[in-house]
């Protein structure tokens, strides 16, 4: 079982515990934390509490996070897009649609299940449910992804990620024109504080930062390449909406009536990183999909 320790800051006094506690950590949800509250797995200065309690400047909040629901994931034999593999990595080009890793309610049809299906050794360094996931992109997300193969290549994959050598690129679709040819977004993401399901830019947020560089303009949108800087949870989506320009299709984060019912116009389009084994950097593009491009063809009528 997992143990996390917070102290209370200033900041943070006044404030509901379960509230605190899911600014914490962005996978985790206000209904699951006050259920971990409820069953006695957090304590403040040593003593149970319930979800309502008002925190204290330096209060001492210790969370017992229960080991994940062991879930049945089995092989399953797909057409994977692979651009590489060796012994040591394989990058693949996720379809629009397709979950990266199993969940409670979802087992089938994710790219870890095709991946189990492909080839037996995948790192175990992320449990059952995430063997080999170095990193994910969004269900309606496309593009690529790299997976390790070995604990070796996992370790050296987030060393890189978290010292920001990884390269990503992204193409996007977003309402509006953008007049400016280029520019870069840096603001603080974590959970949206009225609706937890959904991410915002907020002031105690982890630090994020998106570039962004104009590709094309129509009438009403504009074709953008995104540059990750970090990795946060929906942070191209988040950041482009902040700034005033939603990405297109976007049931989260754009219009109320999507002009399409396909998710957001977001490819993950280039991916680079140095091979964990050789240190050769290698660099990996893949082309649009083809309902991105009839998307495109659509609104620049």
């Amino acid at each position: 079982m997992e143990i996390k320790e917070h102290i209370i800051l200033d900041t943070e006094r006044n404030e509901r515990l379960d509230k605190v506690i899911t600014t914490l950590n962005a996978e985790w949800s206000r209904s699951q934390v006050q259920q971990w509250i409820k069953e006695g797995n957090v304590t403040v200065n040593n003593a149970p509490v319930k979800a309502n309690y008002k925190c204290n400047e330096n209060d001492k909040i210790v969370i017992q996070i229960p080991e994940p629901e062991l879930l049945d994931v089995e092989p399953e034999q797909m057409d994977l897009d692979i651009y590489y593999e060796d012994a040591d990595v394989l990058v693949v080009n996720k379809p629009k649609g397709m979950v990266v890793h199993p969940a409670p309610g979802h087992t089938q049809g994710t790219l870890v299940n095709g991946l189990m299906g492909h080839c037996k050794d995948l790192s175990g360094i992320n449990g059952v449910l995430r063997p080999g996931i170095v990193h994910r992109i969004d269900m309606d997300t496309s593009g690529l992804l790299m997976v390790a193969k070995n604990d070796l290549a996992h370790e050296s994959l987030v060393e890189q990620l978290v010292n920001k050598t990884v390269t990503r690129r992204y193409k996007a679709l977003v309402h509006g024109v953008i007049p400016h040819d280029h520019g870069t977004i840096d603001a603080p993401l974590g959970r949206d504080p009225l609706e937890r399901q959904r991410m915002a830019v907020v002031d105690n947020g982890k630090h994020a930062v998106t570039h962004f560089q104009v590709l094309d303009r129509f009438k009403q949108f504009t074709f953008v390449e995104c540059v990750l800087e970090t990795g946060r949870t929906h942070q191209i989506r988040v950041h482009m909406k902040y700034i005033g320009y939603p990405l297109v299709g976007d049931p989260k984060y754009g219009p109320k009536k999507p002009i399409t019912d396909d998710g957001q116009a977001l490819h993950a389009a280039v991916l680079g990183f140095n091979h964990p084994r050789t240190n050769e950097y290698l660099e990996f593009e893949a082309p649009l999909p083809e309902e991105f491009t009839d998307l495109m063809e659509r609104l620049k009528k």
